[in-house]
């Protein structure tokens, strides 16, 4: 299995694990993270149990096959779509890692700004030393907003908007359907959307983000466990 995971991140930059999460541990994620207003919440590293989870054995060795270096957590996203907060996400690349400053960092940039928290580009071979797990709570089909990806993607660097639409006219993505509780392992240069939900079920991902690579010293992480 683990050669198998390995050759469809390399080949595709993503890989669906079944699984990963029991019942219990589901209901204590849901319980744990609670309502959310908008579309989610960010800084649960922040959470002991949510920073527990991602020091996991389980969770580690999941990612580390696929980096250079020891894996580190560095940002953990909840994200429920639901018929009360329902949105769509445009085909895009994962391009920013948030940092408790801004400064002058060769290679770094531009700068961008969420939740007040300061964001910024990496240069691409770093970004191409990141993993991130989508941890579902819930199933997730085409009706109800699973993320849609097109494989390989990951494999060309970072895209232009110019080649993105480019590589949509040859491709049409696939859906990555997940059963409850199971894992979409991806890389963040893999495209990747996803649509409104039609349905009338919950949505609910908790979205994790390793590195493996250590910042400048002019820069640090703003949530890394």
């Amino acid at each position: 299995m683990d050669s198998q995971i390995r050759v469809r991140m390399e080949r595709d930059g993503f890989a669906m694990i079944p699984d990963v999460l029991n019942d219990d541990e589901r209901a204590g994620l849901i319980d744990l993270l609670g309502h959310v207003n908008g579309a989610g919440r960010r800084g649960l590293l922040a959470e002991p149990e949510v920073k527990k989870l991602a020091w996991s054995p389980r969770l580690i060795d999941l990612v580390r096959p696929h980096l250079s270096t020891n894996p580190l957590p560095i940002r953990a996203i909840y994200f429920d779509k639901s018929p009360n907060a329902n949105w769509l996400v445009p085909w895009h690349q994962d391009l920013t890692i948030a940092v408790q400053a801004t400064a002058d960092a060769p290679g770094f940039g531009p700068w961008s700004e969420k939740d007040g928290i300061p964001h910024v580009q990496p240069p691409a071979e770093l970004l191409e030393q990141m993993l991130t797990i989508r941890l579902h709570l819930d199933a997730a089909d085409e009706s109800n907003g699973a993320l849609r990806v097109i494989p390989g993607s990951h494999r060309q660097g970072r895209l232009s908007a110019e080649h993105i639409q480019e590589i949509r006219r040859r491709h049409t993505g696939i859906v990555c359907a997940a059963t409850t509780g199971g894992a979409l392992l991806m890389r963040p240069l893999l495209l990747h959307a996803s649509s409104r939900s039609t349905s009338p079920r919950h949505r609910r991902i908790l979205h994790i983000e390793y590195a493996g690579f250590a910042l400048p010293p002019e820069l640090a992480w703003h949530e890394a466990a």
